[in-house]
């Protein structure tokens, strides 16, 4: 069967421009979790794939009828659970561009205009984040790989031999606060340094790591004979997006000559705005920083942002070139492949540009502004009522909160507002007891769908 003909492309293209169309107006008029059961999906489609092609229409109409009812709306106004990765319309119609256009941004000839813009759009962003120029700047996936990264140049620095022997001549060690995401923990588990070389720090009563206890740490393995190689600071952690302080741990890394990584993937876009530049305090001293424009930039999935003092590290973990992949050199030509894992490409930079094109450094940061008022004017709401209380800071816009009683009495609440349909939360353990979570970074979130939630919550049984 040859491809869809140009006017099919276009009956068919214009129909679902105009449904998303309609689902950006009202995402809301769907149950913000999906309702089915486990495996209710999988059985509602056929055991095998047709054997002779289908007219389109028909995969059309199954997605409404079928696939539909099994997502979770992530552009949602009531998604307030984990972090939000909307999507924003500029993004969207990039995502078209980027498919039809189809490149694989291998090498810089391949496609010379997914390299350079990359490398444009993160200078941008690096300037708008007030971040020294001396930072190179790569497109991953999301925070996950990109630390994964991060660490291997670390491990590089540290201990070269591990290259080509797959091993080194002391065990390395690896520090983070005891809140850092478990993507730090599982880069370590990849890269085989092992979940018993991680040290997970005690952090204080606002959840920030305890330098102190740090420094202790790293004197002990020390003492043992071990390689401490790398740190890792987190500015917006998961579960309360409490801020280390990023540059009493710079001075220690600097001191002991380790790397110091900042897991900013969720906060960092927040630094787009003066006023919150405080967060990234002692980042310029960073060897690495990660942040995720799909969540606080209303990117789409995928779209995470590694930046390196020292990308020599990153080419000499990662480099490889095939003969196959060798072409001219230029002083001006970058070959990202070099600087990663990954040989292909996409061309994730074009949907970053339209954003930063449509919005614009304020745009975004009165959004990011609002968006934290937000979270603390439903704070304030919850401190009113004295069946609830807030149990941690709230420097940007997630709440932790919970319901006075049991921890049982806390998931029982949760469900109950998971079931509605019309807000969807999520909850963390902090001390030891069940907390409840609103993350406010939907670009549809207004502060109507936060006095919905909050009218829901206070109908909770005594």
């Amino acid at each position: 069967m040859p491809d869809l003909s140009p006017a099919e492309f276009r009956r068919l293209g214009h129909q679902l421009v105009d449904w998303i169309a309609t689902y950006l107006e009202h995402p809301e008029k769907y149950p913000v979790l999906a309702r089915t059961k486990p495996g209710e999906l999988v059985d509602a489609l056929p055991a095998a794939g047709p054997e002779k092609g289908e007219p389109l229409d028909l995969a059309l109409a199954d997605f409404e009828n079928v696939i539909l009812p099994a997502v979770t709306h992530w552009n949602h106004p009531g998604f307030l659970a984990y972090f939000a990765t909307s999507a924003s319309a500029p993004g969207i119609l990039a995502e078209l561009l980027i498919a039809a256009l189809n490149t694989n941004g291998i090498l810089w000839k391949t496609s010379p205009a997914v390299t350079e813009l990359e490398i444009v759009v993160l200078s941008w962003l690096r300037q708008w984040m007030g971040l020294p120029d001396d930072n190179f700047g790569i497109i991953f996936d999301t925070a996950s790989t990109a630390s994964l990264h991060a660490i291997a140049a670390a491990r590089e620095m540290a201990a070269p031999e591990v290259r080509s022997t797959g091993r080194s001549h002391r065990t390395l060690v690896l520090y983070q606060s005891e809140h850092a995401h478990s993507s730090i923990e599982k880069a370590a588990i990849a890269l085989g340094i092992g979940q018993e070389n991680v040290r997970k720090i005690p952090a204080d009563a606002d959840f920030r790591m305890k330098i102190a206890d740090l420094e202790h740490a790293i004197r002990r393995d020390l003492e043992a004979g071990r390689k401490p190689f790398c740190v890792v600071a987190t500015v917006g952690t998961t579960s309360t997006t409490s801020i280390d302080p990023v540059r009493e741990i710079a001075r220690c890394a600097q001191h002991r000559g380790l790397w110091l990584h900042v897991d900013t993937a969720y906060a960092g876009s927040a630094a787009i705005a003066p006023e919150y530049q405080y967060i990234l305090d002692g980042a310029e001293m960073a060897d690495s920083l990660v942040l995720n424009p799909h969540k606080w930039m209303f990117t789409p999935v995928d779209c995470s942002v590694l930046y390196t003092r020292r990308p020599e590290m990153l080419k000499r973990a990662f480099s490889l070139m095939p003969e196959y992949l060798r072409t001219f050199e230029d002083t001006r030509m970058v070959n990202l492949m070099e600087y990663a894992i990954p040989l292909g490409r996409r061309f994730r930079a074009l949907k970053l540009w339209f954003i930063m094109r449509a919005f614009g450094r304020e745009g975004l940061a009165a959004i990011i502004k609002d968006q934290c008022a937000m979270a603390r004017e439903f704070a304030a709401w919850v401190q009113s009522d004295d069946r609830f209380e807030v149990v941690a800071p709230v420097p940007l816009s997630v709440v932790c909160f919970r319901l006075r009683g049991s921890d049982e009495a806390n998931m029982q609440l949760l469900d109950s507002i998971n079931a509605q349909g019309e807000a969807y939360i999520s909850h963390t353990v902090l001390h030891g007891r069940v907390v409840l979570r609103v993350a406010i970074g939907n670009i549809a979130t207004t502060r109507a769908t936060l006095k919905r939630l909050w009218k829901h919550l206070q109908e909770a049984p005594e």
